[in-house]
């Protein structure tokens, strides 16, 4: 039974009272009881944790009367009342001024306990909403960037505000969509650099041949197709903060490089030996661990050490249930703005779905179920996910099958746009040419009444 919601019972007959109290208590409900409704509404206030039961023919004032005003103190208060005397024009218009429900007298023990159960979960849960948009409202600094309430989103706040104002290179580990970026950010946000610039380069999502130009810059005919100064990333960061992305990935040669910048605090732009200073601090992120990386020959333990003045390690979703919920309501209401859209109604049985997933994509793809939510995309909501866990396939096969619904969601969204189905699934574009080959999809399917030309 729902143990924090309280059953008000409002009846002027005390042996009704008390024979209520006895049965519902041996439920398990918490029991409050007044013979008289004006002490009752006295009791009552918006964000009370109660569902009421009462009594319809009452002296001075009857169950009609109490439920205009209940409805007027906050009308999503789940009223239920009983009636002894059959009367089926009241109970029609007792639900039409909006009552939970009308019950006859005698009751009946299974429907009304069922009743009351559902009454006091839906309660439950518009306190739960009303309570999170408040905290999403009132949340301002660090709290509205790092969203969360679980210890160790509460502990990775706390060192950024320590961390920030050191102005130290740092190391932000964490799976894939965890939000090391968004850690990155907050770090450069609260610090004393925060009147520079925050940039931010994918190691990972740029060759092999192309890296050290971005990073380092180059000087007009430095190399095949120089036809310009380019002013790499480490130099437009000075004052501010540099985050490399997916460090793991770096090239080694890359790596000493960069070593030689952390330790002397100059860049040397390619096909250029005149040294430039630079002040900047220094964030690294990774899903891998950089110390065994680096005892494999796999990453520079010079450059690791270096980097690893601090570190911080952002645990995946799955070990953090505690933060699903409010996390979900902060990218839901961001999409209905962007979108334009109001935000539905997030049902008790949706939550539970919601908590259960495993979430193998972490933020990011809670991030784009709240979009699709948000939509009204439903082909392949958490439901229907776990349907599909419950099948006989293979992980691989399951999760082929999860990418390739939210690829077609995407389209279908955008119209076979892939520019905007990119934005909105949160890939590049590239990427989402090469996941629609894989899964043999054509663009034109999920076209409407549009020219090729419009993308």
């Amino acid at each position: 039974m729902n143990n924090t919601i309280k059953i008000i019972i409002i009846d002027d007959d005390l042996t009704i009272i008390e024979a209520l109290t006895e049965m519902l208590e041996l439920e398990g409900f918490e029991v409050e009881s007044y013979l008289r409704p004006d002490k009752a509404l006295m009791s009552l206030r918006k964000a009370s944790a109660a569902v009421i039961l009462s009594d319809v023919r009452m002296p001075k004032m009857d169950g009609l009367s109490l439920l205009a005003h209940i409805q007027e103190l906050d009308n999503e208060l789940p009223v239920l009342l009983m009636s002894g005397h059959g009367d089926i024009p009241m109970a029609i218009e007792a639900m039409k001024e909006g009552a939970y429900d009308f019950l006859e007298k005698p009751l009946q023990p299974a429907q009304l306990i069922s009743q009351l159960q559902r009454a006091a979960d839906k309660r439950q849960l518009i306190l739960e909403n009303r309570n999170l948009k408040q905290n999403i409202a009132q949340q301002t600094g660090l709290e509205a960037l790092i969203i969360g309430e679980s210890a160790s989103i509460k502990s990775i706040r706390q060192h950024i505000s320590s961390l920030a104002q050191a102005n130290i290179d740092t190391i932000i580990y964490g799976e894939t969509g965890c939000g090391k970026d968004v850690v990155a950010r907050a770090l450069h946000q609260f610090s004393l650099r925060n009147k520079g610039r925050f940039i931010a380069i994918n190691c990972g999502g740029i060759s092999e041949s192309l890296i050290e130009s971005e990073l380092f810059g180059h000087e007009a005919g430095s190399f095949t197709g120089a036809n310009k100064r380019h002013i790499g990333k480490i130099e437009a960061a000075n004052g501010g903060t540099l985050f490399l992305d997916e460090i793991e990935t770096m090239p080694l040669p890359v790596q000493i490089k960069l070593l030689r910048v952390l330790q002397e605090r100059t860049i040397e732009r390619v096909g250029s030996t005149t040294p430039i200073p630079v002040e900047l601090t220094v964030i690294a992120a990774s899903k891998d661990n950089l110390a065994l990386l680096g005892e494999q020959g796999k990453f520079r333990k010079d450059l690791f050490y270096r980097l690893n003045v601090a570190s911080l390690t952002i645990p995946p979703l799955r070990d953090r249930p505690e933060d699903i919920l409010q996390l979900f309501h902060h990218y839901a209401q961001k999409a209905a703005e962007h979108f334009s859209k109001p935000l539905p109604v997030i049902t008790s049985s949706f939550i539970d779905h919601l908590i259960q997933h495993p979430w193998p994509g972490n933020v990011r793809e809670l991030k784009n179920a709240a979009d699709r939510f948000v939509l009204g995309i439903s082909e392949t909501s958490l439901a229907s996910i776990k349907r599909e866990d419950d099948t006989n396939s293979s992980y691989e096969e399951r999760m082929g099958q999860f990418e390739r619904h939210i690829i077609e969601e995407g389209l279908r969204a955008k119209s076979g746009q892939l520019n905007e189905a990119a934005e909105l699934l949160d890939m590049s574009r590239k990427t989402l040419y090469r996941k629609m080959k894989k899964h043999q999809l054509d663009k034109q399917q999920f076209r409407i009444d549009e020219e090729d030309g419009q993308e």
